[in-house]
Order: structure tokens, then C-alpha cells, then sequence
């Protein structure tokens, strides 16, 4: 089985970790997919988007130590911001010692909507009756997914009122369209149905055509990660495990009440959701969108993870919306997109699904247990002092020596690198 557990990868040079990486995963080198131009062609750059004029590139960073579901993953993930891949290796190996994090996750199932206004009464039970052979013609649209094992799960009817104070109201008729996707994300498919079910609705009902396009609120398609630290596993220091377990509990329980608290929480979540959205080309927006609406589903917006101690053990879950592919979009035609799939050892949207939940746990896991602990200032601006040092114009051994000299002063301004920086020339 491949390995995640690289002692040591932090201290290696890019390349270095490169070699590293692919070796624990068992994959032959592949220098191109991680070049200097981020492994994307222009010529190819010039065919995914409109008025391509070059490419952007960002660190391309891996997360090791993580154990899910009994399997080693190395995590690739695409982020600018300091300590986000650090503090998932850490939390990692922590989790790892508790025997690592468990995951699991729904079918692949998109929901689409098609929308009719001014329709007559007794239009949405025209619409019931009609499901049936509504699927059919859905499944008839899509027959590669059905045959790949997908397909249409189910059809539901809404009645909504547009009723704003001051407004004029407004009736409209919503269907509902279940499709598993598979291992496809699954937005072309599941607009391409809804384009082709419209005519038949107004059809139906005499109703008139709205809006035809899939819900980014994925709520049939969440993955779930778990953890379960025995709280000795958390003793950092001189702060006992206990008291470190009950400050994460506490950090939750402020986000659980607060909506500002929690959405800085949540943010934490998406900061290894989104980098490894990145790293395996998916759609961070439609992930970010689905989350933050699924934080909301109770009325008010709360914490999308839960923690608590019980019996001596702190037990962590998350469950967000996951809609994400391994079959499309720049997954077919990025090198690195799929170098770094490759990397990961998952094996179809499922299981990505499930790394990238486990990952936002563990990040989450890591912001609360520095504001327990040292704080989260202290810790992130030892992550951020390099960057300060290259900002300042530090290279090659000089950057080490800067970030030495600001940690001992707790300065991290470019002014202090920059002095610093000059004294070393001296």
C-alpha cells in the first residue's frame, strides 16, 4: 500500500519532494506535470477559457501523514495562504495516532430545477402524475450516465410564493430532478436535461417557462469525515490534552450559536476543501456556494462541523455538500490536474469526495487547536515569515536566516526582514 507518512518532506527541496512524493505513491516521476509554467500549456490554456492572454500559477503543495478509511493519501493542494498545507500534515499525523479518520459519502446525485410561472391550478399534480414518463425522456437525454450505472433517482414537485412586503406576489411551479452523476460533477449533464424537460412541462401545464439549470445546494450528495482523539493524543507541551480538548469544544460551541464566529470557522473548513478543489481541477465556487447554503438549512448560519468531548475523547464530524468529478472538465486536458489526482490514490469522485471532507476536518482541527493553544497569530505568522523574507529580498540561505531573526524578535514586518536582511550583507 502506498505511504503518506514522509518523515522529514518539510525539510526537502521542491524537487526533492517531488521525488518523495511520487515514490510513496508509487508512481513514476513527472517533472512536466509540475513545471514553471504550472504544468499548462498556453496552447491548451488558450482552448479551456475566453481571451486566454497567459497562466497563473500557485504554490502546488502536498499534505502527508493522512490516514482515511484504513488507506494512506497523499492530499495535493493548490493555496497561497501560509500553514493551511502545514497544519493538515500535522493534524494528520496527530489523527493518525488515534488510527487516522473515517469518511463516507452519498451516490453522486445533482438535483436540477426547471421553473414555471402563471401556471393554472392543479398544475403541479399535472406535473406528478407525468413523472414517470418525465424520467424517461430524462434518462433518454443523458443514456452514456445510465449506462455508466447513474441515471435519474427521483422527481419531486414544489409549489413556492414569491411574497416580498411591498412586492407583487408571484406563484411559480418548480420540478425537482434527482441525477447521479457518477464520477462526472455533473453541470452539463444535468442542464442538458433540464433544457429538454422545460417544453414538456409547459406542455403539461400551459405554465410558462423560467429558469432551466442545476442547484449548487448539493444536499443530496454530502460527504462526511469522523474523528474520535483520545485527548492524551492532544497534550501539546505543558497544556494538557483535556484542557486543549475542551477549548476546541468551547471554539465550536461559539461558532454553533454565532453566525460572524461562524463563518471565520467555516472559512477554516474551505481553506483545505478549496486547495484541494484546486489541485484536482473541481469547482471551489459551486463547493463554496453548496456549503455555505447547507450552513444554513436550519435557519440560521452555523458551524459546518461539530466537536465535543465524550469520555475522554474528542470526537469531530463534518458533512458538507460534494460536488465534484474525476472524469471531466480540466481534469481531461490539465497535466497537472492529473498528476495530482494520480497522486491522491482516490478512486472516482466518491472517494474525492470523502479525502477532501476529511481534509476540511482536519484543517478545522488545526485552526482550533492553535486558538486553544498558542493562539492562531502566533503559529501562522511563523508560516508567513518566509514569505516576508522573500518580500523583502531574501534568497536561497539568506530567506532561513531572516525568518530565524524575525520568530526571535515576534517582528514579522518587511521592514524588520528588510534590516535584518541588510545586516546579513553587512
Amino acid at each position: 500500500m502506498p505511504s503518506s507518512r514522509l518523515p522529514g518532506f518539510f525539510r526537502l527541496r521542491p524537487h526533492e519532494r517531488r521525488a518523495a512524493a511520487l515514490a510513496g505513491a508509487g508512481l513514476p516521476d513527472a517533472p512536466e506535470a509540475w513545471g514553471p509554467d504550472g504544468g499548462l500549456p498556453l496552447g491548451v490554456a488558450d482552448h479551456m477559457i475566453e481571451n486566454v492572454v497567459g497562466t497563473f500559477a500557485l504554490p502546488n503543495g502536498v499534505a502527508v501523514n493522512l490516514r482515511l478509511n484504513g488507506r494512506d493519501h497523499l492530499v495535493p493542494m493548490v493555496v497561497e495562504e501560509p500553514s493551511v498545507v502545514a497544519a493538515v500534515s500535522n493534524m494528520a499525523k496527530l489523527t493518525r495516532e488515534a488510527g487516522g479518520v473515517t469518511g463516507e459519502c452519498d451516490d453522486s446525485v445533482m438535483i436540477g430545477q426547471v421553473q414555471l410561472t402563471g401556471c393554472p391550478p392543479g398544475a403541479a399534480d399535472l406535473i406528478r402524475a407525468a413523472i414517470p414518463e418525465l424520467t424517461k425522456i430524462a434518462e433518454a437525454t443523458q443514456p452514456q450516465i445510465v449506462s455508466l450505472g447513474g441515471g435519474i433517482r427521483g422527481m419531486e414537485v414544489r409549489e413556492l410564493l414569491y411574497d416580498e412586503p411591498g412586492e407583487t406576489p408571484e406563484a411559480m411551479v418548480v420540478l425537482h430532478f434527482l441525477l447521479d452523476c457518477v464520477d462526472a460533477m455533473g453541470a452539463n449533464m444535468v442542464n442538458t436535461i433540464a433544457e429538454r424537460l422545460c417544453p414538456e412541462l409547459v406542455r403539461l401545464t400551459g405554465g410558462r417557462p423560467g429558469l432551466r439549470i442545476l442547484s449548487n445546494l448539493a444536499d443530496r450528495r454530502v460527504a462526511r469525515a469522523r474523528v474520535a482523539i483520545p485527548v492524551g493524543v492532544l497534550t501539546n507541551g505543558d497544556v494538557d490534552g483535556a484542557s486543549i480538548a475542551e477549548g476546541i469544544a468551547a471554539a465550536w460551541r461559539f461558532a454553533w450559536v454565532d453566525p460572524w464566529r461562524a463563518a471565520t470557522h467555516n472559512k477554516g473548513i474551505m481553506n483545505g476543501v478549496d486547495a484541494v478543489a484546486l489541485a484536482t481541477g473541481n469547482d471551489w465556487r459551486a463547493i463554496e456556494a453548496g456549503a455555505h447554503a447547507y450552513a444554513a438549512r436550519s435557519g440560521q448560519y452555523r458551524a459546518l462541523s461539530t466537536w465535543r468531548v465524550r469520555d475522554g475523547v474528542l470526537v469531530g464530524e463534518l458533512a458538507l455538500p460534494m460536488q465534484v468529478g474525476t472524469v471531466s472538465g480540466a481534469i481531461r486536458v490539465h497535466p497537472t490536474v492529473k498528476a495530482n489526482l494520480a497522486l491522491t490514490g482516490i478512486r472516482g469522485a466518491r472517494e474525492l469526495s470523502i479525502l477532501m471532507a476529511a481534509v476540511g476536518l482536519i484543517q478545522n482541527l488545526g485552526a482550533l487547536r492553535a486558538l486553544a493553544t498558542e493562539g492562531i497569530q502566533e503559529g501562522h505568522m511563523r508560516m508567513h515569515a518566509r514569505a516576508v523574507a522573500s518580500g523583502a529580498g531574501a534568497a536561497g540561505a539568506e530567506v532561513d536566516a531572516v525568518v530565524q531573526a524575525l520568530v526571535a524578535a515576534s517582528d514579522f514586518t518587511v521592514e524588520r526582514a528588510a534590516a535584518v536582511l541588510a545586516e546579513l550583507r553587512s
